[in-house]
This record gives structure tokens, C-alpha cells and sequence, in this order.
């Protein structure tokens, strides 16, 4: 067994890591913390959440910095303030021991020249996200001219939020000696873009393979019709007695509204997302890693940083936008060696995205149907009773109070006592048992057949037709007559017909036909949309997807939506 002493850190760095209960090193950090140490190289790793990445790049460049000196020597971009929060307390702890080592958080949603008076006393780590960073930087309060170690942490999440610019600003502003170390759990073809321009022959290191979850966790879905969601939501919660988890939602309005509903219906349960104050947030928080909650409902965003190892289960209420995206949080469950369980609520049209994400994962997602009534009552019951039987009766103490007690009791028959017991714990499961409706929905053989409020669902795209993926959605307030706007704006694609059309909470995609779509990128790449850059790829969706029906051939013709 190979021990973080073994690996070349300080005495100091190893009396913290005691304090904090680190018996052994995990995989990434084994591999890329003597690297650190010892080579002068770039460094590429390859590792999911929860794997101990901050310790992996954190420790070895606190074991370097020079503490005589008050000048920045390094600078740590993630991409959430949730997740800049927690890196820096994380670093903060493993600094204990070390003297006159000062690092400083900087992140959107607290006072800017609250940090600014943090950066002019010195600093020499700053742990930020970038668009307050390169704020800063334009500012002409944060310099990174001396830094030695630049970390990309979460590179593929900072891309997939739209942080491009902000991060080609941030490393044009950095000294060519720095050494820069980029974390990330998958490699996209932005995130190749990024080693290939700002790195230098760096080393690449990987644990485990590529877009590939836990093993240690375990995949489930349940398909019911969109009306039903909530219900089957209470369902399965109900089945699961003791559960500590997270449930994702996509919207911030989503995960208030179901963690409002939640509430109503007497589940414990928090809201989080980026309305939430970071005061709040922080009581939230703390309330749930001290088990007073059992269930946080969250965004994507608000997810990143939370740093709980114990967690029983991940739901997604909807599975998220980007594929990708399931491994983040599936990934909050199933760590530090424990096992978990990562469920999924699909209608019967989102159910085929359930084999794309199985190639993701790498794993199979298993088809579960939702509980009925009698079920629930009977694992509600079951459970019940192995709690009680794990209570130590010795702690009851005063054989007074136990007399009286069983004095009262008495004269209830022992069958009698134990329907009262129960009735009185499950009386509120009786109706869920006598109501007990099938909630499971079934999968349809055509999947064109499902349609509603004027969208076509699962339409195939033209043989010859490509997908392109545009960096605006429903979240930016881009609609159909947006993309119209932004195609028309260059006069060259006028005329050009646009196929299948999907919008999206963070991008949108649209077909062309293969021929044009060289062109299309070509042209609107690198144009504005309010001011913002508009980005266009080919999209890694194949064969289908949901969406409005085309026919729209520039401004010739009105776009019409599919019947």
C-alpha cells in the first residue's frame, strides 16, 4: 500500500492529512502527485468527480510554494463558486501546518472589492472562477505575470458553460514558464483546442477509462408519463426508507417548485440553486452534512462543489441536457469506496437517450418499474422493523419508567400492540396501498407517435442532412425566431434550407444539408448574438433527436412546426 509520506510531501502536508483521516492515496493522486513534484512538464488528467482531484493537484503545489514570499505563484480556475469555495477551503486545511501561506477565493455572487482588498494585502494562491478572474485582470488588480503552476480544474465543465473566452483572456495574461496542469473527466475537442494552443508537450494520465462511471455504482430508470413525474417521484422515494441523496432537476424555477412540493408533502427536503443566497446556501449545506436533511434538490451549477462522500442515491428528476453531464452526477454517489445507486425518471420519448448515456457510462442502466402501493407499505414496514430491532434496549436505562410503560401496555394483546404500532407509524401509507394506480408508462414502439403541444418528438434527420450545435438556449432566451435572425444576419446563407430543429436549456441544434454545413460554421462562428459570441459545431448527436419540423429555407418561407 502506498502511503501520501511515499509519495514525497512535507511533514507538514502529512500532519495535515492525519488530522484529516487520509489513510492512503486515491489512483489520480498516486499517479499525479510525484509527477508534479518531480517533472517540469504540462500534465493532462483524465479522472471522474469524486476521485480526489483537488488533493491531486493541490498538495503538490502547496508543497512547493515559497512562503517567504508574498507574490502570487499560483492560480486555480474552476468553473462554479460553489466548487471555488470548496477547493479553497480543501486547500486551506491541507496548508494547516504550513506557515504564512495565504490563498484567496474570488468568484461571482460576493462583493468584488471585498476580494479586491483580499488581493492587494498578497496572496500566492488564488482559487477562482473566470469570469471573475478576468474581470479582475481587465481591472488591473490581479497580475499573473510571476505565477509557476496554472490549474485548469473541471476544463471539460468550464467549456460546456460557455467560459472559452474568458479562459483564452486569463492564459494569454500568463507567463509561457508557467506549468499548467489540466483536470478534467472527459476530453472534448474544445478541451484538446485548449492543450493544443496553452500547453506545452504535456503528459497525459488517466485512471480508469474515459467517460466511464463508478464501478462501484449502480444504474436504474423508471419510464412514466410526464404528467405522473412528481407521483412517481414520491413513489420511489417512499421505497426508499433512510435515502440521502441529491435529486437534479434542470431549472432553477424546477428545483424550487419540487422542492416546494416536497415540503408540502412532508419530505425532507432543501432547494439549491443559484438563487439561493450564499449565506443560505452555506446553512443548507451544513444542514445536510449533518444528516438534518435527507434530500437536496439541485441544479447542475449548484451541485459543483458539494463535497459529500456518503451519499445512498442520485435522481435525476430529468436527465440533463448533455450526455456527459450524467457522469457529474451520478458521480456524487458511490465514492470513498462506498456503493451507490443513480436513478433516472424518463417519459417513453426520452427513454432512447437511455442507450446513449449507457455508451457514456459504460455501463448497463437497468429498466426498473416504479413501486405500487403495497410494495412501498411493505418495504416502509420491513425497514421499520430492522430499526428497531438494531436498538440497543440497554440505553432505555430507568427500569422505573420501562415498568410503568409496560404496566399501560398491558392490557393490549401482543397482536393488538404491534397493529397499533404500525398503524400508528404507516397509517398514512394506507391510502397509497388501496390507490395503488400503475404509474409505469409504456415504452413506445414508434416513437413518432407521442406528440403534443405542436413538437414532433424523435424525428430522423435526412440522410444527407447534419446536426449543428449552436451555444444558445431556452436559458438565453433563444427561440426559433432568434436562430432565423442569427442564420439571416449573413447574407451568404440565405436561401439555405434548415431542417430539424431542437432547442435546448444550454444550446440549441439545428440540420443542414451536409453540404452547406462547412459553410454554416464558417460563416456565423465567431458573429454576436447580444452581444455574445455565437459558437456553432457539429453536433455529437447522431441519428435522432427531438425537435420542431423544418422547412424553413431563409426568409423566403415561414418555419413551420411539426403536427
Amino acid at each position: 500500500m502506498t502511503t501520501f509520506k511515499e509519495l514525497g510531501l512535507s511533514s507538514e502536508i502529512i500532519k495535515s492529512l492525519d488530522d484529516l483521516g487520509f489513510k492512503e492515496p486515491s489512483p489520480i493522486q498516486e499517479k499525479a502527485i510525484p509527477f508534479i513534484l518531480k517533472s517540469k512538464k504540462d500534465l493532462i488528467a483524465l479522472a471522474q468527480t469524486g476521485t480526489g482531484k483537488t488533493a491531486a493537484f493541490g498538495l503538490p503545489i502547496l508543497n512547493q510554494i515559497q512562503s517567504n514570499k508574498r507574490d502570487l505563484q499560483a492560480i486555480i480556475l474552476c468553473p462554479t463558486r460553489e466548487l471555488c469555495i470548496q477547493i479553497s477551503r480543501d486547500m486551506k486545511k491541507y496548508a494547516t501546518y504550513l506557515k504564512n501561506i495565504d490563498i484567496t477565493p474570488v468568484y461571482g455572487g460576493e462583493g468584488i472589492h471585498i476580494q479586491i482588498k483580499a488581493l492587494r494585502s498578497g496572496t500566492n494562491i488564488v482559487i477562482g472562477t473566470p469570469g471573475r478572474v478576468h474581470d479582475l485582470i481587465r481591472r488591473g488588480v490581479l497580475r499573473l505575470q510571476s505565477i509557476k503552476w496554472l490549474v485548469l480544474d473541471e476544463a471539460d465543465e468550464m467549456l460546456d458553460m460557455g467560459f472559452k473566452e474568458d479562459l483564452d483572456g486569463i492564459l494569454n495574461e500568463t507567463p509561457k514558464t508557467r506549468r499548467t496542469l489540466l483536470f478534467s473527466a472527459t476530453i472534448s475537442k474544445s478541451v484538446h483546442s485548449i492543450a493544443k494552443n496553452y500547453m506545452n508537450n504535456a503528459e497525459e494520465l488517466s485512471v480508469g477509462e474515459k467517460n466511464v462511471g463508478a464501478d462501484n455504482v449502480s444504474h436504474g430508470y423508471y419510464v412514466v408519463a410526464s404528467r405522473d413525474r412528481f407521483d412517481a417521484l414520491k413513489r420511489i422515494l417512499d421505497f426508499l426508507p433512510g435515502i440521502y441523496g441529491i435529486l437534479f432537476c434542470r431549472t432553477r424555477n424546477e428545483t424550487q417548485e419540487v422542492a416546494d412540493k416536497l415540503k408540502r408533502a412532508n419530505y425532507d427536503a432543501e432547494a439549491l440553486h443559484g438563487d439561493i443566497s450564499q449565506n443560505m446556501r452555506t446553512k443548507i449545506m451544513d444542514r445536510f452534512k449533518r444528516k438534518e436533511t435527507s434530500l437536496l434538490v439541485a441544479t447542475d451549477v449548484a451541485a459543483r462543489g458539494i463535497d459529500v462522500n456518503n451519499l445512498s442515491h442520485v435522481i435525476n428528476y430529468n436527465l440533463p441536457d448533455h450526455n456527459k453531464s450524467y457522469t457529474h452526477r451520478s458521480g456524487r454517489t458511490g465514492r470513498a469506496q462506498r456503493s451507490g445507486i443513480a436513478v433516472s425518471i424518463v417519459t417513453p420519448n426520452e427513454a432512447r437517450r437511455i442507450r446513449e448515456i449507457e455508451k457514456v457510462v459504460g455501463k448497463q442502466i437497468e429498466y426498473k418499474k416504479i413501486p405500487d402501493g403495497k410494495d412501498v407499505y411493505q418495504k416502509q414496514v420491513d425497514s421499520f422493523i430492522e430499526e428497531i430491532e438494531g436498538i440497543d434496549i440497554k440505553k432505555l436505562g430507568n427500569e422505573e419508567y420501562y415498568s410503568n410503560i409496560a404496566t399501560k401496555l398491558k392490557k393490549i394483546k401482543k397482536e393488538d400492540l404491534i397493529k397499533h404500532f404500525i398503524a400508528h407509524r404507516f397509517g398514512s401509507l394506507v391510502d397509497v396501498r388501496q390507490n395503488n394506480r400503475d404509474l409505469n408508462a409504456r415504452l413506445s414502439s414508434n416513437s413518432n407517435s407521442n406528440r403534443s403541444n405542436g413538437r414532433s418528438s424523435n424525428f430522423s434527420i435526412g440522410a444527407n442532412d447534419v446536426n449543428l450545435e449552436i451555444n444558445f438556449g431556452r436559458k438565453h432566451r433563444f427561440n426559433i425566431k432568434e436562430l432565423f435572425s442569427v442564420i439571416n444576419s449573413n447574407k451568404r446563407l440565405r436561401g439555405i434550407k434548415i431542417g430539424r430543429i431542437d432547442l435546448l436549456s444550454e444550446y440549441s441544434t439545428f440540420s443542414v444539408d451536409k453540404k452547406y454545413a462547412d459553410e454554416v460554421i464558417k460563416c456565423l462562428t465567431g458573429t454576436k448574438f447580444k452581444g455574445q459570441r455565437v459558437i456553432l459545431r457539429k453536433s455529437a448527436k447522431g441519428e435522432s433527436y427531438s425537435g420542431y419540423g423544418g422547412g424553413y429555407k431563409g426568409n423566403k418561407s415561414r418555419q413551420r412546426r411539426g403536427r
